[in-house]
């Protein structure tokens, strides 16, 4: 039995993507305490197998000096009573690694650009390359495709009884966290809009998905308002918006946290790429399909792991049309059961009729 702490305070998709690499390099046996921010801690609660260690991020990254110092002072006084076989701190920035200084560990390990057996490779699935480096794994070839860890421990649904045959979740806002904005990530609200429009003209309940600071969204789909459009925006735990997920047929969303939240669910998934490359970060589960707009432009993919280029207009996910998402909504429900996930261009989409 092996005693392992994790360092990983957010964002969201990071951490999901941590955790099914963490389950599947863990034993049965093995104890996992798991340093984190306070957003991520109910969730990483209902994982009966982690031991979730809170810190108060907002002390140590956006605090005054006299907070900083009282907070890392509080983890190293819980950090140094205990001892590790391994310390793995899941960041490039040597700032985190401050906070493990007085851990007494066998094996200490951080993410490092500068050597390729610690480093997040491009163009692999982040759950993966975390796995590798976890494991000390040779670079060789191998067919692992990491499915996301679904939590054991979830609250009821916090949706109503259906009204209607399909339920379809969306997630319209998002990709940001406490460091930096990530429009550039964001399908357009307006396309959203056009798609809960037609989703709602089919007879179907459409549910708005999104924190507390999505809230500036909600205008957008006030014309829109009826009994079947169900926003649950700034009103759940992230623990409830997994349960919703669950009681939904199928999620639409851009590249964000909640788009993996939903993948740690049984939900079918239509997910909406540009910047980010969907190798990297589309759930690896069933019936998950993402479309990756911007086939013809040379700049895709622009994200290199920290920063997006300097875009003002994010051109890649604007060709995705609301034809295309309902398009392959459709073609979740039409196949049959179980189909693998598949990344899509939009050169093979081109041509669906609009209603």
């Amino acid at each position: 039995m092996k005693s392992i702490l994790i360092v990983k305070f957010g964002a969201i998709g990071d951490v999901v993507m941590a955790v099914a690499a963490v389950r599947a390099f863990a034993r049965p046996a093995d104890t996992v305490d798991w340093l984190c921010g306070k957003a991520v801690a109910p969730l990483l609660a209902c994982y009966p197998w982690i031991n979730p260690i809170v810190a108060d991020d907002k002390a140590i990254f956006g605090g005054s000096a006299p907070a900083r110092v009282r907070e890392i002072a509080r983890i190293w006084r819980l950090l140094s009573r205990r001892r590790y076989d391994l310390c793995a701190t899941l960041y490039y920035d040597p700032r985190y690694r401050i906070l493990t200084l007085p851990v007494r560990a066998a094996s200490k390990l951080h993410l490092d650009k500068q050597d390729r057996a610690r480093r997040i490779l491009p163009g692999r699935h982040h759950s993966r390359e975390i796995l590798r480096i976890l494991s000390g794994r040779p670079d060789d070839a191998d067919e692992i495709s990491i499915p996301p860890a679904r939590p054991e421990h979830l609250p009821p649904s916090p949706l109503p009884n259906r009204a209607a045959p399909i339920r379809v979740a969306i997630v319209p806002a998002g990709a940001s966290n406490m460091l930096r904005q990530q429009t550039l990530r964001r399908w357009p609200v307006e396309l959203y809009v056009e798609l809960t429009r037609q989703l709602l003209a089919r007879g179907w309940e459409v549910v708005l998905i999104g924190g507390p600071d999505d809230s500036w969204v909600q205008p957008a789909f006030a014309p829109l308002a009826c009994p079947a459009l169900i926003d649950t925006i700034g009103s759940l735990t992230l623990p409830q918006v997994v349960a919703a997920f669950g009681d939904s047929d199928v999620a639409i969303s851009h590249d964000t946290g909640p788009l993996h939240l939903a993948g740690i669910t049984p939900v079918r998934i239509v997910a909406l790429f540009g910047p980010t490359d969907p190798a990297s970060f589309l759930p690896r589960g069933q019936n998950v399909t993402a479309i990756w707009g911007g086939d013809h432009l040379s700049c895709r993919p622009c994200y290199d792991g920290q920063d997006f280029a300097p875009c003002t207009s994010n051109l890649c996910l604007q060709e995705i049309t609301p034809a295309m998402a309902l398009g392959q909504i459709d073609a979740l429900f039409g196949g049959p059961g179980g189909q693998p996930w598949q990344i899509l261009q939009p050169f093979n989409l081109r041509g669906v009729p609009s209603e």
